[in-house]
């Protein structure tokens, strides 16, 4: 029997390491191609402004679970992560293309429910649905969205422009979409085990919503533009605080230094975490999915925003050499690891 001695798991690389090891050999051909794969979204030069694509894909048992997802919610959702992205490099959408694949056991209805969450998203956000397609489904229900956005060139932030010195800031609050999809899984197997017991998640609104229904932070793109900020980089918040600026820090080639004391973490995120044994500061650091902008600026521009009550400075950009770390409420040195999501370890 043939053994292919040269086996690698896909899990080994991880969503990031595979992309790079799939398109290393990929070659920007087109002038209009300004910034291709490695960022929030790609970067199309026309005219005055610079086009932002980006494009995101959901798996029904991997990305999400119907048992406690309402299909209006996951309409929603799947637009918000995706415009999410063109947030991330300081644009503004206004298109998206769907495309859906569904099996036989969906009737009209559910993917009527679908696409109300998906119009819900576009009429909160002033987004365009252009276009998509439709396809039957053997492996449960697919979802996959593009979404299309706009900047000045001179206002896109990536993620390799940070530098030595630099404050790292983070909108709202962290942590509270993985807590909350611990209630939710939590209630699902109490569920399974007795059909009888409905779901307790009375006081939970707040952390179930983080998981349910996330929103882009569209408004800390307009906020920092009326301060005139341009962050130096940024990125949103999927895979967890740690790996997510692990990312910046790669790119730009810099380390990192990050204070525990400064994390913002919902009261309600901190009482439910501890309710369940977990420590929220990794819940902060490895959760994901809070879609919260993680950026950075010049110092001199601090004065502009430090009285926003919805941006937090958690720390600064490092040399290289210095390595990404976390400075504990007790003052030991950790040093950061991505521990956050990763597709292929199921």
């Amino acid at each position: 029997m043939f053994e292919n001695k040269g086996r690698t798991e896909l899990g080994e690389l991880g969503e990031f390491g595979l992309i790079e090891h799939l398109t290393n050999n990929f070659k920007i051909r087109h002038e209009t191609s300004v910034k291709g794969i490695g960022d929030d979204a790609a970067v199309l030069h026309s005219g005055d402004k610079e086009i932002l694509i980006s494009t995101d894909l959901l798996l029904e048992g991997i990305h999400f679970d119907l048992a406690y997802v309402p299909l209006m919610h996951l309409g929603y959702k799947a637009v918000q992560v995706n415009l999410s992205d063109i947030y991330a490099m300081n644009g503004v959408a206004a298109q998206i293309t769907v495309s859906i694949g569904v099996s036989s056991k969906f009737p009209l209805e559910a993917v009527e429910e679908i696409y109300k969450g998906i119009e819900l998203a576009c009429n909160k956000f002033n987004i365009d649905l252009i276009g998509g397609d439709t396809s039957s489904s053997k492996q449960g229900l697919v979802l996959s969205v593009t979404s299309i956005g706009y900047a000045a060139k001179e206002d896109i932030c990536y993620r390799n422009g940070a530098n030595e010195g630099d404050l790292i800031c983070v909108s709202g609050d962290l942590g509270g979409a993985y807590v909350g999809l611990q209630i939710l899984e939590r209630e699902k197997q109490i569920f399974l085990e007795n059909p009888n017991i409905q779901p307790d998640l009375e006081g939970k609104d707040y952390i179930i919503e983080r998981q349910l229904k996330p929103e882009g932070r569209r408004d800390i793109v307009d906020l920092l533009a009326q301060m005139k900020i341009v962050p130096t980089a940024m990125i949103d918040i999927s895979d967890g605080l740690a790996s997510d600026i692990m990312h910046i820090c790669k790119q730009s080639e810099k380390g990192c230094t990050l204070y525990e004391d400064k994390f913002p973490i919902d009261p309600m995120t901190y009482e439910t975490a501890r309710e369940l044994g977990l420590d929220p500061t990794v819940c902060a650091l490895n959760g994901g999915e809070d879609y919260e902008l993680l950026f950075t600026i010049k110092q001199e521009d601090y004065t502009k925003l430090k009285h926003d009550v919805d941006i937090t400075v958690i720390g600064h950009i490092t040399d290289k050499a210095s390595g990404c770390k976390m400075i504990s409420k007790s003052s030991v040195v950790h040093e950061l690891k991505a521990q956050g999501w990763n597709a292929f370890k199921l």
